[in-house]
């Protein structure tokens, strides 16, 4: 299980987990921006989960 407390600053962690409900491989991922905030998601693949995070990033 991912704890958020224990992502650093620029730091990413991420696992895959199945649902319960569709029975897919989902990816649960945090980011830590330099300046403290956490980014969270939830997508098919780590790569989907970082292309959400450039956007949350580039929109800020």
């Amino acid at each position: 299980m991912l704890d958020p407390k224990n992502v650093k600053p620029g730091e990413e962690q991420y696992e895959y987990f199945t649902d319960r409900v569709t029975k897919k491989r989902r990816c649960q991922y945090d980011y830590r921006d330099d300046d403290g905030e956490l980014f969270s998601c939830v997508r098919m693949t780590v790569e989907d989960c970082r292309l959400a995070r450039n956007i949350w990033l580039d929109s800020r």
